[in-house]
């Protein structure tokens, strides 16, 4: 039907059930999010501008072809009215018809089945082609006044109550484009408030590319700093956009542009803050980052962007690779977007890394802060451990407490040492002063001192670094290399017969609770360690398991005595003279609690307290 032979009166035409159904769950389903019809709109009207400003590139005869593009927003306080206007490309009467009298072939039954299986509507508008119908979350009633940019078009305009029909007639437009005009319902009139519009306008579409102005005034930026040649953007620019995503009064610790169009088109700054805490002024309860597609805000915390354990990153991400809208529940199925994970999250990891070789002394404070998200990141992320591994930072028994990589531990290795020695505990405090390093000092081996609960889960993952393997140094079969640098103290050698006896009382005295009693092989100047039966995963997890369950029992371990230890001697001579002494039972029973307690594995360190206490009053008798 062309121009000349078309109705020229007003004529009402039914939806398809489908939409009728749609626009009622619009228009009567409650909402958290209102306010996302006018970020619709203005896409929309973005959406037009840009379809004008390319037509124009090759053909100048249009209507208006000077008139400036941009939206303007007005609205009515006493009429209870709202209208988005714009000068884009604008539509025919076919065009009115088919992008708002006939949605179904535009995805109206998908985005039906979808809300079926319990999405949200609000979580999924604009995916079918039904973003415009959001605005019937507020309207009583819509009416959409266009007028298409060739020259001969007449103006037309659509109009509905959001039920089962809408109306077409002829309409009095002189400009080129779409205006929208808004009858609110009674509970939206918020939506006339300059202040509230203006808020929305900046907090979703404040880089649409086009002046968008409420009441005549621009209320968007326009110009999107991620999409700014970095060259061209100063240091001072960076830093008021990260106080304005973190609310964070500190600058960050260091930030990354990105762009690039293979494998995936991606605009981005991603920002790593100083502290995980940023204070009262921070009103972040929530992590992701600000997903755009083509400037417009689509999601504030998009949690895919990045895997989750780079969840302390601020930023923005932008990409016309990407649909307009995309849902939460659809992100991850997203092939783009997981494209866009790997690309973001291999240049944060490798913005650390840089920062680590060129500021040590900075990363040493990110390590401080978030270096438990790096670990993570290593229990989770089997494909990035590669990459990860020279972030780990732990003090050794030769860093004097400082943290350091595992390069710098590789590189001062004895010659014939071939793992790296590590030991898990409850703190830092108590793994330094663990038997277990006995023998390493004596021979001058570094052992890595893993004090946080969560390294021993890390370790269930973390099995070499650059050829070497990691070795528990409770491991029951552990062997070292080289001999001890000092020779021991030649003492007389407890007797076979008494060792026997000491090895038969502690059996006794701690039953189930160690599945062997036996002479160490390596233990120097303590009296005792407990060694793991076994190297599985059940060993690593111990720790983490303390903390969570609340009947924690420790697992029965190896008891390995040090048959020489003064400690050792003064109870098989009290074993000899008074076998029925408390102190005897009472000895053992707090070397057992002592050495649970050095492993961070005491299911409650305060029972050793009358224990101390009794052997403390019969010994000072």
């Amino acid at each position: 039907m062309t121009e000349e032979t078309r109705p020229a009166e007003a004529q009402t035409l039914e939806f398809r059930a489908e939409v009728q159904q749609l626009l009622n769950i619009l228009a009567h389903s409650l909402y958290t999010e209102r306010e996302i019809f006018l970020r619709e709109l203005i896409s929309n009207a973005s959406d037009a501008l840009h379809r004008i400003q390319f037509e124009m590139l090759t053909n100048r005869d249009v209507l208006d072809p000077d008139t400036e593009l941009a939206v303007r927003i007005e609205s009515d306080a006493d009429a209870r009215t709202l209208t988005v206007a714009d000068t884009g490309i604008g539509m025919t009467r076919e065009e009115l018809i088919e992008n708002l009298g006939t949605i179904a072939h535009s995805g109206a039954m998908a985005f039906l089945q979808r809300i079926g299986e319990g999405q949200k509507p609000v979580d999924i508008i604009g995916q079918f082609g039904v973003g415009f119908y959001s605005v019937f979350m507020v309207a009583d009633e819509v009416t959409v006044t266009t007028r298409s940019h060739r020259p001969g078009a007449e103006a037309w305009s659509w109009t509905s109550a959001g039920d089962s029909r809408f109306t077409l007639a002829p309409a009095e437009k002189a400009t080129r484009g779409t205006e929208i005009t808004i009858k609110l319902k009674e509970d939206a009139a918020e939506f006339t408030a300059s202040w509230k519009l203006e808020s929305i306008v900046r907090k979703h579409s404040d880089y649409v590319s086009f002046p968008v102005y409420v009441k005549g005034e621009a209320a968007n930026r326009r110009e999107a700093l991620w999409r700014k040649p970095a060259r061209d953007v100063k240091a001072e620019e960076y830093d008021d956009f990260y106080r304005q995503l973190s609310f964070d009064p500190e600058p960050p610790l260091l930030r990354t542009h990105i762009i690039t169009d293979a494998p995936v088109e991606i605009r981005a700054i991603l920002y790593v803050p100083k502290k995980l805490d940023r204070g009262v002024l921070s009103l972040r309860s929530d992590y992701g980052l600000r997903l755009y597609s083509r400037k417009v805000l689509i999601q504030e915390r998009n949690k895919e962007l990045l895997p989750e354990y780079l969840r302390f990153v601020e930023g923005v991400v932008d990409s016309e690779d990407i649909p307009l809208n995309v849902s939460r529940e659809t992100v991850q199925s997203n092939r783009v977007l997981r494209a866009m994970q790997k690309v973001l999250a291999g240049r944060v990891v490798k913005e650390l890394r840089e920062l680590a070789g060129e500021k040590p002394e900075e990363y040493a404070g990110f390590w401080e802060e978030m270096g438990i998200f790096i670990k993570q990141g290593l229990a989770t992320m089997s494909g990035e451990r590669d990459d990860l591994l020279p972030l780990l930072r732990f003090p050794s028994t030769k860093s004097e407490g400082k943290a350091i990589a595992l390069g710098e531990y590789v590189g001062r290795m004895k010659e014939d040492q071939n793992e790296i020695y590590y030991l898990l505990g409850g703190d830092a405090a108590t793994v330094a002063s663990s038997p277990h390093l006995d023998p390493f000092k004596a021979r001058g081996l570094e052992v890595l001192l893993l004090g946080d609960p969560f390294d021993g889960y890390m370790m269930q993952t973390v099995r070499e670094f650059e050829g070497k393997q990691f070795r528990n140094v409770d491991d029951p079969g552990l062997t070292l290399p080289g001999e001890p640098e000092e020779a021991k103290e030649e003492t007389e050698p407890l007797a076979d017969a008494e060792w026997a006896e000491v090895v038969a009382r502690f059996k006794l005295a701690l039953g189930d609770r160690v599945t062997e009693v036996r002479e160490s092989k390596l233990l120097v100047d303590s009296a005792a360690r407990l060694v793991s039966t076994n190297t599985g995963f059940e060993r690593e997890m111990q720790r983490v398991r303390r903390m969570i369950e609340e009947d924690y029992k420790a697992p029965p371990k190896i008891l390995e005595l040090n048959r020489n230890h003064p400690l050792v001697r003064n109870l098989s001579a009290r074993i000899q003279s008074e076998p029925a002494s408390p102190l005897v039972d009472g000895g053992i029973e707090l070397l057992y609690d002592t050495l649970l307690l050095m492993e961070g594995l005491h299911p409650n360190p305060a029972e050793m307290a009358p224990r101390a206490q009794m052997i403390l009053e019969r010994a000072l008798k």
